[in-house]
């Protein structure tokens, strides 16, 4: 019951009708391996789209899963982290009540969550802090929110305690820290990290602040690869001020790693300014991304090797400069335009020509998160 009732706050969220079924274990885990087969990952994911409709996973009973069905048309990236958000924390909210805090810092950043999670299982997507949660975390300043998601086995712990003192260490200030659900974490890091260091920076060219924020989570990154455990996902946005956009910063973090890891599998850091194209195909149905490919490639997929893809992305990603490009991949110039040449002798498009480049990143793109090989 606990569930429809679940079901009925989405479907009044989402004007979309839902059905909660059960699928033979079997199955879900042919949907699942033909997902990470065709994305060439093992990565664990929390809904999985099969036969035009999306598949939440909501729990195993015996030999079956039950699972929550949506149509995926119409379903934003948006809307469907929001529904994944919403099913995981009402999966185990018995877990709450078993934690024993280590210290008061770590308390207070458990009744965030705790608050977080009941705005989620209500199906907001907006909502300011109370008060109370505001003033005692210190959230009214501005913040640099960051989102921390663990692709690491289950069995895995992370102490609260330790990964606090490794971010502090890294960031060389406080930060606030707030465990989401399992394996995925929000922290707040000062917004004065924009612009420590500029001294040193002076003379030197101006840094944007997309700039800044890149080289903070890069740095992030490559210090938690060497000193904490397992792979995992980093996003970083814009400073906010906590007390009012908390929230709704961690549904479009959560959208980004999302986003990022069906579009560019193998990355681990997603930035949003990077990810408005694949915001937007996302949204495009199933069968128009297969008319689309269809009538760009006509049939000569068979060029888009890891090689050609390669070359490929590197040249759009230096704006289709041939010298920068050959450079990047460490090969002759004329190496690089035989190859530019094979791929319009095989597809007819010149990547060279504005037109044809526009087709074939959008191919590209949508060739990582369609069926075809």
């Amino acid at each position: 019951m606990e569930w429809e009732r679940m079901k009925e706050r989405l479907e009044a969220v989402l004007h979309a009708p839902m059905k909660i079924g059960l699928l033979p274990e079997a199955q879900w885990n042919r949907i699942i391996e033909e997902f990470q087969e065709h994305n060439g990952t093992k990565q664990s994911v929390r809904s999985v789209e099969s036969d035009g409709d999306v598949l939440f996973y909501i729990n195993k009973e015996s030999s079956e899963i039950r699972v929550l069905r949506i149509a995926a048309t119409g379903l934003s990236a948006t809307e469907r982290g929001l529904v994944e958000l919403m099913l995981e924390s009402k999966q185990a909210p018995e877990k709450k009540t078993k934690i024993s805090y280590v210290s008061e810092d770590e308390r207070k950043a458990h009744q965030l969550r705790d608050w977080l999670l009941d705005q989620m299982q209500k199906g907001f997507t907006h909502a300011e802090l109370p008060d109370t949660l505001a003033s005692q975390s210190s959230l009214y300043s501005s913040k640099i929110p960051l989102l921390l998601y663990g692709d690491y086995s289950q069995n895995q712990r992370v102490s609260y305690i330790e990964l606090k003192k490794l971010l502090e260490s890294f960031f060389e200030s406080e930060v606030t820290l707030i465990p989401l659900l399992e394996k995925e974490w929000l922290i707040l890091a000062s917004e004065s990290l924009l612009t420590s260091g500029a001294e040193e920076r002076e003379g030197d060219e101006e840094e944007s602040v997309e700039q800044i924020l890149d080289a903070i989570g890069s740095g992030l990154y490559e210090m938690l690869a060497n000193e904490w455990m397992g792979e995992y996902h980093l996003a970083i946005h814009y400073p906010m001020k906590p007390a009012k956009a908390m929230f709704s910063t961690i549904l479009q973090l959560r959208e980004t790693i999302m986003l990022g890891r069906s579009f560019h599998v193998g990355s681990f850091i997603h930035l949003p300014w990077e990810l408005h194209l694949e915001k937007l195909l996302h949204m495009v149905q199933e069968h128009d991304k297969a008319d689309f490919l269809e009538q760009v490639l006509r049939g000569t997929d068979y060029v888009l090797d890891a090689e050609t893809v390669t070359t490929l992305e590197q040249f759009f990603a230096l704006d289709c400069n041939v010298s920068e490009t050959a450079k990047k991949l460490y090969i002759h110039r004329n190496t690089l335009l035989y190859r530019l040449d094979k791929f319009k002798q095989e597809t007819g498009l010149d990547v060279r020509t504005f037109n044809h480049a526009v087709l074939v990143r959008l191919a590209l793109l949508l060739y990582k998160v369609t069926k075809r090989k």
